[in-house]
């Protein structure tokens, strides 16, 4: 079945946890200059309004994903549950999927490969929801089915 991330902008609080959680679960140190797959932002207020809204932004997994044919080795696919992932054993580091991607999801990583939200597809290979998703409290981030 495939899922889709979804964010109410309503209720995220931009706390964080979803990014702490994101470090936590792929062992990403921002002390060593890494990058977290998911981050939290604030978006511009509606002209008059002054209500500051808040956005938690990783890899959008596209339906139709253009950093897979901009791939020249292949390394990157779509799995069984619509997550754009990685097979990092066949990444050169060459960021044409960075270029490609208009969200900025792929990360040059210290190892010379490109790294991204993989979904925390173990995770949902075992029943259990993605790390940001699981800590979220609000529950302004929410995996669930695509209906299309």
């Amino acid at each position: 079945m495939k899922m889709k991330f979804n964010l109410d902008v309503e209720k995220c609080v931009a706390c964080g946890a979803c990014a702490v959680a994101c470090m936590d679960q792929n062992d990403i140190d921002p002390a060593k200059g890494q990058t977290p797959y998911r981050r939290v932002g604030v978006l511009e207020p509606e002209r008059g309004s002054g209500a500051l809204r808040y956005l938690s932004i990783a890899c959008m997994h596209c339906d139709d994903a253009p950093c897979i044919p901009a791939c020249p080795v292949c390394c990157i696919s779509k799995d069984e549950r619509g997550m754009t992932v990685y097979d990092n054993t066949l990444c050169i580091g060459c960021r044409s999927c960075a270029m490609a991607c208009p969200y900025g999801a792929p990360e040059y990583s210290e190892n010379g490969r490109m790294n991204k939200c993989h979904g925390c597809t173990v995770r949902q290979q075992y029943g259990y929801a993605p790390a940001c998703v699981q800590v979220c409290p609000t529950k302004a981030l929410t995996l669930t089915p695509d209906e299309e």
